[in-house]
C-alpha cells in the first residue's frame, strides 16, 4: 500500500515512532510523479531541490507543528517566492514572484512540504482544465476523460497519489467539480475563511481558496492550518477558527437536510440522481432526516455568475499589459500596440472571450441592465440559502450534473462546458462553505455528493461528510494507473 493510502494522523503517528522518516514521504511523493505524471500530466514545476532540503531540515528537527513533512502541492495561481507562478497562461510563463501567499506562509508554518506548481485552466477560467496554455491534465480514472477544473490538477494530483494533498481555488466549483470527477474530497470554505492575498485574482468576489484530500479528516485539519484573519486581505473575516476536526463526532442524529428540488431536476443523469438518493439514506438510517425543498433562484445561477464573474475578471486582467511583467510583445509600433499585441499573444481563447464578456457587461449603456441586473439576482440567491438555513442544517445534493466528460467534448461549445458548473455555482454567489465527497460512481468514473453549510458552519458541513464517508467505502476506492 502507499504511504499517501493512510491518513495524515496515522503517518504522524509513524514519523512519531520513527518508522517513518519526512524523507520517506517526499521519497514517495516524486517517485509516484516520475511513474505517473507522463499520463496525468498534473505539474507544472517541480521544487525537488527545496523539497529535499526541507524534509532533511524537518528530520533533523522531529515533529512539531500541524502539517509536520506532508508533502502538498499547489494550483499554479498561488504565488510562491522563487518559484516560477503562470496561472497556466503564457502570459505569465516566466514569472518568479518575491513574495510568498498567505496560504504558503501558513504551509510554511505548519511545516508541510510544498513538493510543486499544479496545471489548471488558464487563469482559472475553465471547468475542464483544456484551457491551459500548457497541457491538458488527464483524470486518473480514465485518461482519456477529464478531471475537471480548474483545479483539475490539485484532484488529479490527489487521486493519483503523488501528494498527500493540494490546495485549489473555488470560484464557481474549480475545487468541487474536479474533487466529484476524481473521486477525492474537496472543500470551499466560507468566503472570508481563508485569505486569498497572494491568489491571482480571477473575480474577486467569488475566489476562495481551499483544498483537496484523500479523507474528510484531512481535510478538517488542513483548513485548521491554513484559516483565519489576514491583514494583508480586507475581505478574510475577523472570525475564530474552531477546532475542525473536534466536529468529526460520526453524530448526525437529528441533522435536518434539505434536498433543492432544482438540484435533482433536469438534466442530472439518473445515475446522479440515484447516487444522491443513496446517500440520503445513508444519513437517514444515521438519524438525520431530510425534505425536498425549494431554491427557486437558482435557474438565474449561470447567468449572474458569468456576468459577474467575467466583469470582475475584465477589471482584474487589466494589469497584464506587457509592460510590468509578464509576456511582452517583441515588435509593438507604440505603447497602444504595445498593450494590444501583449495581451492579444499572451491570453488564451477563454480568457478572451471572458474579458470581452466582461468589459461588454460593464460599458456605458449596458452596466445597469447586465451587471447591476446580475448583482440583484445574486442577492435573490443568498437570501433563498438564508431562508432554507432558517429550518436546516446543511443542503445536500449532487456536486456535478454528470460523471467526468471526455476530452474534447465540449471544448467548441463553451456554453454546454459553463452549464457544468450550474449544481456548483450558487453556493459562490451566496459566499457559503460547501463540500465534495465521493458518493458512487457511473460507468467506473466517480460522482460526488455536495454538502452546502451555513456562512462559517464549516463544522456541521465536516460533521455530515464524515458520518456519509465512515458508512461507505467509496473514498477507499482507487483508480489503477
Amino acid at each position: 500500500m502507499g504511504l499517501f493510502e493512510n491518513k495524515m494522523s496515522d503517518l504522524h503517528e509513524r514519523l512519531h515512532k520513527k518508522e517513518l522518516c519526512v524523507s520517506d514521504l517526499v521519497d514517495e511523493s516524486f517517485k509516484r510523479i516520475a511513474e505517473v505524471d507522463g499520463q496525468i500530466q498534473a505539474f507544472l514545476t517541480l521544487d525537488e531541490e527545496g523539497a529535499r532540503q526541507m524534509a532533511k531540515r524537518l528530520d533533523d528537527q522531529g515533529k512539531a507543528a500541524s502539517l509536520f513533512g506532508m508533502p502538498i502541492a499547489l494550483k499554479d495561481n498561488m504565488v510562491t517566492k522563487g518559484l516560477r507562478t503562470t496561472c497556466a497562461s503564457k502570459i505569465l510563463e516566466n514569472f518568479d514572484p518575491i513574495y510568498d501567499a498567505t496560504v504558503v506562509k501558513k504551509l510554511h508554518e505548519a511545516e508541510a512540504v510544498v513538493i510543486g506548481k499544479l496545471n489548471m485552466d488558464e487563469f482559472a477560467m475553465g471547468s475542464s482544465n483544456e484551457n491551459s496554455a500548457f497541457q491538458t491534465t488527464r483524470n486518473p480514472w480514465n485518461v482519456n476523460t477529464v478531471p475537471g477544473g480548474s483545479s483539475g490538477a490539485s484532484a488529479a494530483a490527489v487521486a493519483a497519489g503523488e501528494v498527500l494533498f493540494s490546495l485549489g481555488s473555488d470560484t464557481g466549483g474549480s475545487i468541487r467539480q474536479p474533487a466529484s470527477f476524481c473521486g477525492v474530497v474537496g472543500m470551499k470554505p466560507t468566503y472570508g475563511r481563508v485569505s486569498r492575498f497572494g491568489l491571482v485574482a480571477f473575480a474577486s468576489s467569488l475566489d476562495q481558496i481551499g483544498h483537496i484530500t484523500r479523507t474528510v479528516e484531512d481535510n478538517a485539519y488542513l483548513l485548521q492550518s491554513i484559516s483565519g484573519v489576514d491583514p494583508m486581505d480586507s475581505t478574510s473575516a475577523p472570525m475564530a477558527v474552531p477546532n475542525f476536526a473536534s466536529a468529526l463526532t460520526g453524530d448526525v442524529k437529528g441533522l435536518k437536510i434539505a434536498v433543492p428540488k432544482e438540484y435533482l431536476g433536469e438534466g442530472v443523469s439518473e445515475d446522479v440522481r440515484q447516487s444522491v438518493l443513496e446517500a440520503l439514506r445513508v444519513l437517514e438510517k444515521q438519524g438525520a432526516v431530510w425534505e425536498e425543498v425549494s431554491l427557486p433562484h437558482s435557474k438565474y445561477a449561470l447567468a449572474a455568475y458569468y456576468l459577474l464573474s467575467s466583469s470582475e475578471a475584465s477589471a482584474n486582467l487589466s494589469r497584464f499589459d506587457g509592460v510590468r511583467f509578464g509576456y511582452r510583445a517583441a515588435d509593438a509600433a507604440n505603447l497602444i500596440d504595445l498593450y494590444k499585441k501583449s495581451r492579444a499573444e499572451g491570453f488564451g481563447d477563454e480568457v478572451k472571450r471572458r474579458i470581452m464578456l466582461g468589459t461588454f457587461a460593464l460599458s456605458s449603456g449596458y452596466y445597469d441592465a447586465y451587471y447591476k441586473k446580475a448583482q440583484k439576482v445574486r442577492t435573490l440567491i443568498k437570501k433563498d440559502f438564508e431562508d432554507v438555513f432558517t429550518k436546516y442544517d446543511v443542503i445536500v445534493g449532487p456536486t456535478t450534473p454528470t460523471p467526468a466528460f471526455k476530452i474534447g467534448e465540449k471544448t467548441s461549445d463553451p456554453l454546454t462546458m459553463y452549464a457544468n458548473d450550474i449544481l456548483t455555482i450558487p453556493v459562490n454567489l451566496a459566499g457559503v462553505p460547501a463540500i465534495s465527497v465521493p458518493c458512487g460512481f457511473s460507468n467506473g468514473l466517480p460522482l460526488g455528493l455536495q454538502i452546502i453549510g451555513k456562512h462559517f458552519d464549516e463544522e456541521t458541513v465536516y460533521r455530515t461528510a464524515h458520518a456519509f464517508e465512515t458508512a461507505t467505502d467509496f473514498h477507499k476506492k482507487k483508480p489503477v494507473l
